[in-house]
């Protein structure tokens, strides 16, 4: 028996957790705080059978990890190409996401 740790952004919990639940794991949410990812995050409990755990590390990449995001800022034009103060959008790539992953393993189990 293995006990996955996963640390992910907030803004994946709700996914992550239903695709999870939807495969059959059951998952504790701890409430956590901190900058471990530089964002708010969320730490997620999953315990599971040895050969699960890649499946669960597979769910937790396609719904918690990193990928890239195609964000607009603005940026001040040159003077005198249009009029002072313009400012025209630029796109920037950005990574999103993430998740830190630990799997430990579990001595003893037992519901009472």
């Amino acid at each position: 028996m293995k006990m996955v740790w996963a640390i992910l952004r907030k803004e994946d919990e709700e996914t992550t957790t239903h695709a999870l639940n939807d495969d059959g794991f059951v998952v504790t949410k701890l409430a956590t705080t901190g900058a471990f990812l530089r964002k708010k995050n969320v730490t997620l409990l999953i315990g599971t059978e040895d050969e699960k755990v890649e499946k669960v590390i597979d769910i937790l990449r396609s719904h918690a990890g990193k990928r890239n995001k195609v964000i607009y800022t603005s940026s001040p034009v040159a003077s005198g190409l249009v009029y002072t103060g313009a400012q025209s959008m630029v796109p920037i790539n950005e990574t999103i996401g993430g998740a830190t992953i630990f799997v430990m393993d579990v001595d003893r189990y037992c519901k009472i």
